[in-house]
């Protein structure tokens, strides 16, 4: 449930009530103090200001947050960034073409000049991170007053960043209770070095994601470049590659059970204070009704990405963002019935409704959970339609984008036209029209509306005169012959000869009639009501968490993720998640063959990859014989943490985050130690397919070896 300040949000553990592990939770860097003993007993050789410290440098100097959703190290004293494969890929396509395919063969600039450019592509790096909860709260009437709360933050914000090139952002924790700054620096010319190809950087395609065991290379490779005074700095040729308050060495040693294991990541979302019927809602309704319409697009995709190269390489990025979380969400709703989750959280309430009924002054958290599981029983009807409209409209038909973008020129077509606008206002849509177009397919577009649109109808019990499924196949049969939105050069007529009149005759045009229909219906009943929603119930989760912190003021608490900078630490293990079933700590290059010998396409080799096997040319990079590929740790991890280090117990790499298991799946809202394990490309991995497979040892070369 996305409520106001639901990502931003404090989970804490209350010893005497729930149970609490080591692995579990995701730390502010900053606090990182109070963990530093329990750390060091797991191996850690690390000081707290090692990790984090903002008067000298530290880890935190190579944890880049990249274009907003992933995570990055810098591993180079000249700006080299490594990243998931899964997080450059949206680049990697946009670079590939018939003619260049990087998507199946792989790319690797062999000179800095060689790097190719990524327009919009950001890596930020957090400065410093601050307390400033009483700051923020001064002089409010309550926690919920707002204009006092974001005046305040409006001033400490402005105040932090005065004769700097930084940015400042304030955050609410534990639903506004808490409040942190972020202090920022953004990047803004991030440049594409090399990658893998599909057949190693996404190895086992969807069979395998969120499974294990894993054999993918998911990895890519990136640069940062600044202004020749280090500073951020838009593209430029006469930039010059960043140089890094700190990067991280490679971790050479051999690796072994135990091993400690930390992760220094941009988390971007756990919902671990959900009540038990909101978990229920979840795991019944929402996400079967999510991944059905995901099924839907994904079989026209996948069907089209068969059908010929262009179509592929047109969808690849698409397909593998919708895919992963539809993979996610099935692993997610299994693992949460195997651990009945609902029953746990029912469980939990009762005993934290019992304490709370110990104490006449504790009689508001005594409250809360009824009020919190009658408000979802009243009001989750509309997080349901919110839902069915993300899916419809923002994931489903590509050529909504294309009537969204649209619709701006004509509710402002007045204002651009008498600030002498409208030209450049239409050269912009025919520039974005061209990059639309690039990679849509009217065919496969026309199957995913013909699908969805069917089951957008059911789910939210849309009347029609017919059948849905009837009167689906009569709009696409109708749109997709005839709409500007589904044809290039339908669509770029109408802007060359846009004119007051066109204003009118958009109203005709079919697709844009049925996408503004249901985009108007979604903006003015849905999202009110769901927004309204969300409003009441933070108000009431803020109650329910203060609860926990009043209650048990000795308890250990972290903060739930909500894309800001988090440390978490573990150990490298495997695990035995269900019975009769064990999951060694990790995988070699022999596996990557045993799979791909039973012919499924997921497991496709270009000829290098058998060749290498065969000869056991791992060069140094192997251990007692063996290439690992892949291993296990018990790290909380969650979205936005592909990509992040994993750190060994000196602070040096030891490889790239960039999955869960099945299992694990359900971490977002309940952690279970026994069974919720993240999965990593070992960095040595990493090296030897960068030297060996693909001759660029010059970028190994760059990078510092740490081999005792």
């Amino acid at each position: 449930m996305k409520f106001s300040f639901l990502k931003s949000t404090f989970l804490f553990i209350y010893l005497s009530v729930f149970v609490a592990r080591a692995e579990e939770g995701m730390l502010i860097p900053s606090l990182i103090a109070a963990f530093e003993s329990d750390m060091k007993a797991k191996g850690m050789k690390l000081s707290a200001a090692d990790i984090y410290s903002v008067n000298s440098t530290s880890l935190k100097d190579a944890i880049l947050q990249f274009g907003g959703g992933c995570t990055a190290e810098l591993v180079s004293k000249q700006g080299l960034l490594l990243t998931n494969h899964h997080c450059g890929y949206s680049q990697i396509q946009s670079h590939s073409s018939l003619e260049k395919d990087y998507l199946k063969n792989g790319f690797w600039a062999k000179t800095k000049e060689e790097e190719l450019p990524n327009p919009g592509l950001t890596a930020l790096r957090i400065v410093r991170i601050e307390d400033v909860t009483q700051t923020v709260l001064a002089g409010a009437s309550s926690k919920n007053d707002q204009a006092t709360i974001q005046a305040n933050i409006k001033k400490l914000c402005a105040a932090a960043v005065v004769g700097t090139h930084y940015e400042a952002e304030i955050k609410p924790f534990n639903y506004g209770n808490d409040y942190y700054m972020m202090v920022k620096e953004t990047f803004l010319d991030v440049r594409f070095v090399g990658t893998p190809p599909n057949s190693i950087g996404k190895f086992g395609g969807d069979t395998d994601n969120w499974v294990w065991p894993r054999h993918t290379g998911d990895f890519s490779v990136f640069r940062v470049y600044a202004g020749k005074d280090n500073k951020p700095a838009p593209y430029s040729k006469d930039n010059v590659p960043y140089q890094p308050l700190h990067f991280l060495p490679i971790s050479f040693k051999d690796r072994k059970v135990g091993d400690f294991t930390m992760i220094y990541g941009f988390p971007g979302q756990t919902e671990q204070h959900v009540v038990s019927s909101y978990l229920k809602f979840i795991v019944e309704k929402e996400r079967p009704a999510r991944i059905k319409m995901r099924d839907l697009s994904l079989n026209a995709i996948n069907d089209g990405m068969k059908s010929s190269d262009l179509i592929r390489i047109q969808y690849s990025a698409k397909q593998a963002s919708i895919a992963n979380a539809w993979k996610k969400w099935i692993g997610q709703i299994d693992g949460l019935k195997q651990l009945d989750a609902v029953s746990i959280k029912i469980e939990q309430e009762k005993k934290y409704v019992a304490i709370a009924n110990s104490k006449s002054e504790w009689k508001k958290y005594a409250e809360v959970i009824a009020k919190m599981n009658e408000l979802v029983a009243a009001k989750s009807d509309l997080e349901f339609k919110y839902a069915m409209g993300v899916e419809y409209l923002s994931v489903g038909p590509e050529y909504f984008k294309l009537a969204r973008s649209l619709n701006d020129l004509i509710t402002n077509y007045t204002k651009y036209k008498e600030k002498g606008e409208l030209k450049s206002v239409i050269d912009k849509l025919k520039t974005s029209a061209e990059g639309f177009f690039k990679n849509y397919d009217e065919k496969v577009d026309e199957k995913i509306f013909l699908l969805q649109t069917g089951e957008f109808y059911k789910q939210l019990k849309i009347e029609t005169k017919e059948p849905a499924e009837i009167y689906a196949t009569f709009l696409a049969k109708a749109i997709y012959s005839k709409s500007i939105f589904t044809n290039k050069e339908r669509y770029l007529a109408f802007l060359d000869k846009f004119s007051e009149k066109s204003l009118k005759k958009i109203n005709s045009d079919l697709g844009f009639a049925h996408y503004n229909k249901h985009i108007t219906e979604f903006r003015n009943n849905v999202l009110p009501g769901f927004q309204a929603y969300q409003n009441e119930m933070t108000a009431l989760l803020q109650v329910y968490v203060e609860g926990k912190f009043v209650m048990f003021p000795d308890a250990k608490h972290w903060p739930d993720a909500n894309s800001t900078l988090r440390i978490t630490y573990g150990q490298l293990e495997g695990s035995s998640p269900t019975d009769g079933m064990m999951y060694t700590e990790h995988t070699t290059l022999d596996g990557i063959v045993a799979k791909y010998n039973t012919g499924n396409p997921d497991f496709e080799l270009l000829p290098r990859m058998l060749e290498l096997h065969a000869a056991k040319n791992y060069g140094e990079y192997a251990q007692n014989g063996e290439l690992w590929v892949c291993f296990t740790g018990s790290n909380h991890t969650t979205g936005g943490n592909s990509g992040s280090p994993v750190i060994d117990a000196n602070g040096y790499l030891m490889g790239l985050n960039f999955d869960r298991t099945w299992e694990s799946t359900m971490s977002d809202y309940m952690f279970d130690a026994s069974r919720c394990r993240n999965v990593v490309v070992d960095i040595r991995y990493v090296m030897w397919v960068m030297d060996i497979y693909s001759g660029a040892k010059h970028l190994v070369d760059e990078m510092t070896l740490m081999k005792d």
